[in-house]
Protein backbone atom coordinates (compact mmCIF):
# COMPACT_ATOMS: atom_id res chain seq x y z
CA UNK A 1 0.00 0.00 0.00
CA UNK A 2 2.39 2.51 0.70
CA UNK A 3 4.15 2.16 -2.39
CA UNK A 4 0.86 2.09 -4.13
CA UNK A 5 0.64 5.42 -2.51
CA UNK A 6 4.37 7.02 -3.40
CA UNK A 7 3.61 5.89 -7.08
CA UNK A 8 0.24 7.83 -7.58
CA UNK A 9 2.62 10.99 -5.86
CA UNK A 10 5.30 10.43 -7.84
CA UNK A 11 2.87 10.61 -11.13
CA UNK A 12 0.85 13.18 -9.74
CA UNK A 13 4.48 15.13 -8.92
CA UNK A 14 5.21 14.61 -12.72
CA UNK A 15 1.23 15.79 -13.68
CA UNK A 16 1.79 19.31 -12.03
CA UNK A 17 5.39 19.50 -12.95
CA UNK A 18 4.58 19.11 -16.49
CA UNK A 19 1.53 21.57 -16.40
CA UNK A 20 3.96 24.11 -14.83
CA UNK A 21 6.35 23.60 -17.60
CA UNK A 22 3.90 24.73 -20.25
CA UNK A 23 3.13 27.54 -18.28
CA UNK A 24 6.53 29.12 -18.03
CA UNK A 25 6.53 28.27 -21.70
CA UNK A 26 3.94 30.25 -22.01
CA UNK A 27 5.71 33.70 -20.97
CA UNK A 28 8.74 32.85 -22.74
CA UNK A 29 9.11 35.15 -26.05
CA UNK A 30 12.41 34.00 -27.88
CA UNK A 31 11.54 30.81 -28.46
CA UNK A 32 8.23 32.11 -30.79
CA UNK A 33 7.46 33.67 -34.34
CA UNK A 34 6.07 37.13 -34.96
CA UNK A 35 2.72 35.24 -34.90
CA UNK A 36 3.09 33.82 -31.22
CA UNK A 37 3.36 30.68 -32.15
CA UNK A 38 6.27 28.26 -30.50
CA UNK A 39 9.11 27.59 -32.91
CA UNK A 40 10.82 23.92 -32.45
CA UNK A 41 13.46 22.54 -34.58
CA UNK A 42 15.11 21.66 -36.97
CA UNK A 43 18.79 21.96 -35.56
CA UNK A 44 22.06 21.40 -37.11
CA UNK A 45 24.17 18.57 -35.98
CA UNK A 46 26.36 19.23 -33.28
CA UNK A 47 30.11 18.45 -33.44
CA UNK A 48 30.45 15.44 -30.85
CA UNK A 49 32.65 17.71 -27.96
CA UNK A 50 29.22 19.36 -27.46
CA UNK A 51 26.33 19.46 -25.27
CA UNK A 52 28.58 17.36 -22.70
CA UNK A 53 27.75 17.89 -19.09
CA UNK A 54 29.00 16.42 -15.73
CA UNK A 55 26.90 16.71 -12.52
CA UNK A 56 27.03 16.01 -8.87
CA UNK A 57 24.96 16.51 -5.89
CA UNK A 58 23.88 14.60 -2.14
CA UNK A 59 20.83 14.62 -0.66
CA UNK A 60 18.71 11.78 1.19
CA UNK A 61 17.07 8.72 0.80
CA UNK A 62 13.92 6.05 1.78
CA UNK A 63 14.23 2.46 1.96
CA UNK A 64 10.77 0.61 1.62
CA UNK A 65 9.78 -3.41 1.30
CA UNK A 66 6.90 -4.68 2.80
CA UNK A 67 6.89 -5.23 6.24
CA UNK A 68 9.46 -2.68 7.25
CA UNK A 69 9.74 0.89 8.33
CA UNK A 70 11.36 3.56 6.45
CA UNK A 71 14.49 5.51 7.52
CA UNK A 72 16.45 8.54 6.03
CA UNK A 73 19.81 7.47 4.68
CA UNK A 74 22.43 9.52 2.82
CA UNK A 75 22.80 9.28 -1.00
CA UNK A 76 25.22 11.44 -3.25
CA UNK A 77 25.23 11.43 -7.35
CA UNK A 78 27.73 11.65 -9.72
CA UNK A 79 26.69 11.75 -13.17
CA UNK A 80 28.36 12.10 -16.92
CA UNK A 81 25.50 12.67 -20.10
CA UNK A 82 25.42 13.96 -23.45
CA UNK A 83 21.93 16.04 -24.73
CA UNK A 84 21.84 14.95 -29.02
CA UNK A 85 19.01 17.71 -28.96
CA UNK A 86 17.28 19.99 -26.78
CA UNK A 87 15.06 17.45 -25.78
CA UNK A 88 16.55 14.20 -25.89
CA UNK A 89 19.97 13.11 -23.93
CA UNK A 90 21.79 10.26 -22.03
CA UNK A 91 23.74 9.68 -19.14
CA UNK A 92 25.31 7.54 -17.14
CA UNK A 93 25.62 7.89 -13.01
CA UNK A 94 26.57 6.56 -9.72
CA UNK A 95 24.59 7.05 -6.73
CA UNK A 96 25.42 5.67 -3.83
CA UNK A 97 26.44 5.38 0.28
CA UNK A 98 24.12 3.65 3.12
CA UNK A 99 20.25 3.04 3.88
CA UNK A 100 18.24 1.43 6.26
CA UNK A 101 15.18 0.73 7.43
CA UNK A 102 13.27 -0.86 10.43
CA UNK A 103 12.56 -4.77 10.46
CA UNK A 104 10.13 -6.55 12.92
CA UNK A 105 12.63 -9.09 13.23
CA UNK A 106 16.49 -9.19 13.69
CA UNK A 107 18.64 -10.06 9.75
CA UNK A 108 21.72 -10.10 9.14
CA UNK A 109 21.80 -6.47 8.46
CA UNK A 110 20.85 -5.74 11.92
CA UNK A 111 20.08 -8.28 14.57
CA UNK A 112 20.41 -5.59 17.77
CA UNK A 113 16.94 -4.71 18.79
CA UNK A 114 16.01 -0.87 19.65
CA UNK A 115 14.14 -1.10 23.06
CA UNK A 116 12.30 1.79 22.14
CA UNK A 117 10.81 0.98 18.80
CA UNK A 118 11.14 -2.99 19.53
CA UNK A 119 12.53 -3.52 16.09
CA UNK A 120 16.07 -4.26 14.28
CA UNK A 121 17.27 -1.45 12.61
CA UNK A 122 19.01 -3.07 9.36
CA UNK A 123 21.94 -0.54 7.81
CA UNK A 124 23.62 -1.82 4.56
CA UNK A 125 25.96 0.31 1.88
CA UNK A 126 25.06 0.64 -1.83
CA UNK A 127 25.82 1.61 -5.00
CA UNK A 128 23.63 2.10 -8.29
CA UNK A 129 25.48 1.98 -11.48
CA UNK A 130 22.48 3.52 -13.92
CA UNK A 131 21.62 4.45 -17.62
CA UNK A 132 19.09 7.20 -17.90
CA UNK A 133 17.16 8.08 -21.07
CA UNK A 134 16.33 11.92 -20.52
CA UNK A 135 13.46 14.02 -22.29
CA UNK A 136 13.69 17.92 -21.28
CA UNK A 137 9.85 18.64 -21.22
CA UNK A 138 10.16 21.88 -21.01
CA UNK A 139 11.96 22.26 -24.56
CA UNK A 140 10.18 19.61 -26.28
CA UNK A 141 6.64 20.78 -25.11
CA UNK A 142 7.44 24.86 -24.98
CA UNK A 143 9.87 24.55 -27.65
CA UNK A 144 13.78 25.40 -27.44
CA UNK A 145 15.05 28.09 -25.40
CA UNK A 146 18.73 28.90 -24.91
CA UNK A 147 17.89 31.34 -21.69
CA UNK A 148 15.18 29.70 -19.87
CA UNK A 149 15.71 29.31 -16.01
CA UNK A 150 13.85 26.15 -15.48
CA UNK A 151 13.77 23.48 -17.13
CA UNK A 152 11.76 20.10 -16.37
CA UNK A 153 13.29 16.97 -17.55
CA UNK A 154 11.62 13.52 -16.45
CA UNK A 155 13.96 10.49 -17.25
CA UNK A 156 13.61 6.31 -16.91
CA UNK A 157 16.49 4.59 -15.47
CA UNK A 158 18.10 1.32 -15.07
CA UNK A 159 21.11 -0.48 -14.34
CA UNK A 160 23.00 -2.17 -11.63
CA UNK A 161 22.22 -2.11 -7.79
CA UNK A 162 24.61 -3.71 -5.32
CA UNK A 163 24.08 -3.48 -1.74
CA UNK A 164 26.95 -4.45 1.08
CA UNK A 165 26.99 -5.02 4.89
CA UNK A 166 28.76 -2.04 6.99
CA UNK A 167 30.66 -2.26 10.20
CA UNK A 168 32.25 -6.12 8.86
CA UNK A 169 29.16 -7.87 8.25
CA UNK A 170 29.59 -10.40 5.43
CA UNK A 171 26.94 -9.35 3.29
CA UNK A 172 26.32 -8.89 -0.17
CA UNK A 173 24.05 -9.15 -3.40
CA UNK A 174 23.78 -7.66 -7.06
CA UNK A 175 20.58 -7.18 -8.76
CA UNK A 176 18.99 -5.30 -11.71
CA UNK A 177 17.31 -2.32 -10.68
CA UNK A 178 15.04 0.24 -12.40
CA UNK A 179 12.96 3.22 -12.41
CA UNK A 180 11.85 6.37 -12.95
CA UNK A 181 12.94 10.47 -11.86
CA UNK A 182 12.56 13.89 -12.55
CA UNK A 183 15.42 16.70 -13.21
CA UNK A 184 14.94 20.38 -12.45
CA UNK A 185 17.43 22.21 -13.82
CA UNK A 186 17.54 25.97 -13.04
CA UNK A 187 19.78 27.74 -15.05
CA UNK A 188 22.40 29.71 -12.76
CA UNK A 189 25.32 30.89 -15.83
CA UNK A 190 25.54 30.27 -19.34
CA UNK A 191 27.48 26.78 -18.59
CA UNK A 192 26.40 25.96 -14.79
CA UNK A 193 22.81 24.57 -13.41
CA UNK A 194 21.49 24.01 -9.96
CA UNK A 195 20.00 20.13 -10.15
CA UNK A 196 17.53 18.74 -8.29
CA UNK A 197 17.29 15.14 -9.06
CA UNK A 198 14.21 13.29 -7.60
CA UNK A 199 14.81 9.62 -8.39
CA UNK A 200 12.26 6.17 -7.39
CA UNK A 201 14.25 2.88 -7.98
CA UNK A 202 12.42 -0.80 -8.04
CA UNK A 203 14.86 -3.44 -7.26
CA UNK A 204 14.27 -7.28 -5.87
CA UNK A 205 14.07 -7.42 -1.81
CA UNK A 206 17.23 -9.81 -2.05
CA UNK A 207 19.23 -6.63 -1.40
CA UNK A 208 18.15 -6.69 2.00
CA UNK A 209 18.13 -10.73 2.40
CA UNK A 210 13.52 -10.44 2.26
CA UNK A 211 11.80 -11.23 -0.16
CA UNK A 212 9.03 -9.02 -2.30
CA UNK A 213 9.84 -6.20 -4.28
CA UNK A 214 11.37 -2.67 -2.72
CA UNK A 215 11.25 0.80 -3.51
CA UNK A 216 14.20 3.61 -2.99
CA UNK A 217 13.07 7.03 -3.76
CA UNK A 218 15.59 9.29 -3.49
CA UNK A 219 15.95 13.57 -3.77
CA UNK A 220 19.76 14.96 -4.63
CA UNK A 221 20.86 18.91 -5.41
CA UNK A 222 23.77 20.03 -6.55
CA UNK A 223 25.34 21.80 -9.62
CA UNK A 224 25.67 20.75 -13.24
CA UNK A 225 28.95 21.79 -15.75
CA UNK A 226 28.21 22.31 -19.59
CA UNK A 227 31.43 21.03 -21.48
CA UNK A 228 31.55 22.30 -24.88
CA UNK A 229 29.26 24.29 -26.99
CA UNK A 230 26.13 23.86 -24.61
CA UNK A 231 23.78 25.33 -27.05
CA UNK A 232 21.76 23.93 -30.60
CA UNK A 233 21.22 26.29 -33.51
CA UNK A 234 18.28 25.93 -35.46
CA UNK A 235 17.99 25.66 -39.02
CA UNK A 236 17.11 28.95 -40.80
CA UNK A 237 15.52 27.67 -44.46
CA UNK A 238 14.09 24.83 -45.51
CA UNK A 239 16.99 23.48 -47.70
CA UNK A 240 19.15 23.12 -44.61
CA UNK A 241 16.10 21.47 -42.61
CA UNK A 242 16.18 18.70 -45.08
CA UNK A 243 19.52 18.11 -45.07
CA UNK A 244 20.19 17.85 -41.22
CA UNK A 245 19.57 14.42 -40.07
CA UNK A 246 16.76 13.95 -37.16
CA UNK A 247 18.90 14.24 -34.06
CA UNK A 248 15.96 13.43 -31.85
CA UNK A 249 14.76 10.08 -33.94
CA UNK A 250 18.23 9.02 -34.63
CA UNK A 251 19.20 9.46 -30.37
CA UNK A 252 15.80 7.29 -29.72
CA UNK A 253 17.11 4.85 -32.37
CA UNK A 254 20.62 4.64 -31.16
CA UNK A 255 18.92 4.15 -27.78
CA UNK A 256 16.98 1.45 -29.21
CA UNK A 257 20.01 -0.62 -30.86
CA UNK A 258 21.97 -0.09 -27.17
CA UNK A 259 19.16 -1.84 -25.74
CA UNK A 260 19.26 -4.11 -27.99
CA UNK A 261 22.58 -5.19 -27.87
CA UNK A 262 22.84 -5.39 -24.02
CA UNK A 263 19.64 -7.81 -24.18
CA UNK A 264 21.90 -9.67 -26.73
CA UNK A 265 24.32 -9.92 -24.64
CA UNK A 266 22.23 -10.99 -21.11
CA UNK A 267 20.89 -14.00 -23.80
CA UNK A 268 24.20 -14.92 -24.64
CA UNK A 269 25.45 -14.95 -21.30
CA UNK A 270 22.22 -16.93 -20.28
CA UNK A 271 22.96 -19.07 -22.89
CA UNK A 272 26.69 -19.95 -22.18
CA UNK A 273 25.64 -20.61 -18.45
CA UNK A 274 22.83 -23.68 -19.78
CA UNK A 275 25.75 -24.81 -21.97
CA UNK A 276 28.33 -25.30 -19.61
CA UNK A 277 25.17 -26.51 -16.99
CA UNK A 278 24.41 -29.31 -19.68
CA UNK A 279 28.14 -29.88 -20.80
CA UNK A 280 28.39 -30.81 -16.73
CA UNK A 281 25.18 -33.10 -16.74
CA UNK A 282 26.37 -34.66 -19.58
CA UNK A 283 29.68 -35.67 -18.27
CA UNK A 284 28.38 -37.21 -14.96
CA UNK A 285 25.92 -38.88 -16.81
CA UNK A 286 28.99 -40.20 -19.06
CA UNK A 287 30.93 -40.98 -15.44
CA UNK A 288 28.22 -42.84 -13.97
CA UNK A 289 27.95 -45.47 -16.99
CA UNK A 290 31.58 -45.71 -16.95
CA UNK A 291 31.05 -46.88 -12.88
CA UNK A 292 31.44 -50.52 -13.41
CA UNK A 293 28.18 -52.50 -12.66
CA UNK A 294 27.74 -54.67 -9.20
CA UNK A 295 24.78 -55.59 -6.93
CA UNK A 296 22.66 -52.92 -6.92
CA UNK A 297 22.35 -52.01 -2.92
CA UNK A 298 26.08 -52.40 -2.79
CA UNK A 299 26.31 -49.50 -5.56
CA UNK A 300 23.89 -46.79 -3.91
CA UNK A 301 25.38 -47.50 0.02
CA UNK A 302 29.27 -46.49 -1.74
CA UNK A 303 27.90 -43.80 -3.67
CA UNK A 304 29.48 -40.47 -2.92
CA UNK A 305 26.51 -37.87 -1.53
CA UNK A 306 24.97 -36.09 -4.04
CA UNK A 307 24.06 -32.30 -3.38
CA UNK A 308 22.04 -29.26 -4.48
CA UNK A 309 23.13 -25.95 -3.64
CA UNK A 310 20.81 -22.72 -2.06
CA UNK A 311 22.04 -19.03 -2.96
CA UNK A 312 22.60 -17.18 0.80
CA UNK A 313 19.36 -16.88 2.26
CA UNK A 314 17.35 -19.00 -0.33
CA UNK A 315 15.05 -21.74 0.18
CA UNK A 316 14.40 -22.63 -3.43
CA UNK A 317 16.77 -23.39 -6.24
CA UNK A 318 17.75 -21.76 -8.78
CA UNK A 319 17.48 -22.73 -12.36
CA UNK A 320 20.85 -24.43 -12.66
CA UNK A 321 20.54 -26.41 -9.71
CA UNK A 322 16.73 -27.47 -10.54
CA UNK A 323 18.31 -28.95 -13.62
CA UNK A 324 20.83 -31.22 -11.12
CA UNK A 325 18.00 -31.76 -8.86
CA UNK A 326 16.10 -32.86 -12.09
CA UNK A 327 18.86 -35.47 -13.31
CA UNK A 328 19.44 -36.67 -9.85
CA UNK A 329 15.81 -37.79 -9.21
CA UNK A 330 15.34 -39.35 -12.92
CA UNK A 331 18.54 -41.00 -13.01
CA UNK A 332 19.59 -41.83 -9.33
CA UNK A 333 16.87 -41.52 -6.82
CA UNK A 334 14.10 -42.96 -8.78
CA UNK A 335 16.33 -46.00 -9.55
CA UNK A 336 17.44 -46.02 -5.83
CA UNK A 337 14.18 -46.69 -4.78
CA UNK A 338 12.89 -48.92 -7.56
CA UNK A 339 15.50 -51.55 -7.34
CA UNK A 340 16.64 -51.67 -3.62
CA UNK A 341 15.29 -51.38 -0.39
CA UNK A 342 17.34 -48.74 0.58
CA UNK A 343 16.66 -45.29 2.70
CA UNK A 344 17.28 -42.28 1.07
CA UNK A 345 18.22 -39.35 3.79
CA UNK A 346 17.30 -35.84 2.90
CA UNK A 347 20.01 -33.42 4.71
CA UNK A 348 19.29 -29.83 4.65
CA UNK A 349 21.85 -27.92 5.65
CA UNK A 350 22.76 -24.20 6.39
CA UNK A 351 26.13 -22.17 7.36
CA UNK A 352 26.21 -20.51 10.79
CA UNK A 353 28.96 -17.84 9.27
CA UNK A 354 25.70 -15.54 8.80
CA UNK A 355 22.40 -14.86 10.49
CA UNK A 356 21.03 -15.73 13.44
CA UNK A 357 21.02 -19.39 15.00
CA UNK A 358 17.15 -19.22 14.75
CA UNK A 359 17.30 -18.57 11.08
CA UNK A 360 20.28 -20.76 10.19
CA UNK A 361 17.68 -23.24 11.54
CA UNK A 362 15.15 -22.39 9.61
CA UNK A 363 16.82 -22.28 6.20
CA UNK A 364 18.33 -26.28 6.71
CA UNK A 365 14.52 -26.82 7.73
CA UNK A 366 12.82 -25.76 4.89
CA UNK A 367 15.46 -26.70 2.29
CA UNK A 368 15.13 -30.30 3.65
CA UNK A 369 11.25 -29.76 3.46
CA UNK A 370 11.02 -28.45 -0.24
CA UNK A 371 13.41 -31.08 -1.53
CA UNK A 372 11.43 -33.78 -0.08
CA UNK A 373 8.27 -32.40 -0.88
CA UNK A 374 9.84 -32.27 -5.07
CA UNK A 375 10.63 -35.81 -4.68
CA UNK A 376 6.99 -36.94 -3.62
CA UNK A 377 4.63 -35.07 -5.26
CA UNK A 378 6.70 -33.91 -8.95
CA UNK A 379 8.45 -37.35 -8.92
CA UNK A 380 6.59 -40.17 -7.01
CA UNK A 381 9.18 -41.03 -4.26
CA UNK A 382 7.23 -42.70 -1.77
CA UNK A 383 7.16 -40.20 1.32
CA UNK A 384 8.12 -43.72 3.96
CA UNK A 385 11.63 -44.58 1.49
CA UNK A 386 12.66 -40.73 2.45
CA UNK A 387 14.20 -39.75 5.64
CA UNK A 388 14.56 -35.44 6.75
CA UNK A 389 17.21 -34.48 8.59
CA UNK A 390 18.95 -31.23 9.07
CA UNK A 391 22.62 -29.17 10.27
CA UNK A 392 23.78 -26.35 10.81
CA UNK A 393 27.78 -25.60 9.82
CA UNK A 394 29.00 -23.76 12.12
CA UNK A 395 32.38 -21.59 11.02
CA UNK A 396 32.49 -23.34 7.56
CA UNK A 397 35.51 -22.78 5.76
CA UNK A 398 33.37 -22.73 2.13
CA UNK A 399 29.94 -21.39 3.64
CA UNK A 400 28.44 -21.68 0.02
CA UNK A 401 29.22 -25.15 0.09
CA UNK A 402 26.88 -25.59 3.69
CA UNK A 403 23.79 -23.76 2.01
CA UNK A 404 23.00 -27.50 0.43
CA UNK A 405 20.34 -30.62 0.34
CA UNK A 406 22.47 -33.78 0.80
CA UNK A 407 21.24 -37.07 -0.62
CA UNK A 408 22.60 -39.91 1.48
CA UNK A 409 22.34 -44.17 0.79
Amino acid sequence: MKRLKFLFGASALIAVALTASGTLSAQENGNRDMDGKIVRGPYETNRFGDNWFIGVGGGINLFWNEGYDVKIGPSIDANFGKWFTPAVGMRIGYQGISAQAWSPEAGVLGSTLNTEKNKYLQKFGYMYIHGDFLWNASDGIGGYKETRFWDLVPYLHAGFFRSYGLKNVDFDDNEFAAGAGLLHLLRLTDRLDLIIDMRATVVNGRVIDNRGISVMPTVTAGLAVDLGWPNFTRTSTIIEAVEVANLEQTAILEASIAALEVANMNLEQQRTKLTKANKQLTDENTRLKAIPQKDETEFFEDMTPAHVFFEIGQTTLGERQMAQLDFLAKNIISKAVADTDILITVMGSADGNTGTKRRNQHLSEARGKYIFDILTTKYGIAPERLTIKTQVVEKAAKPELSRAVVFTF
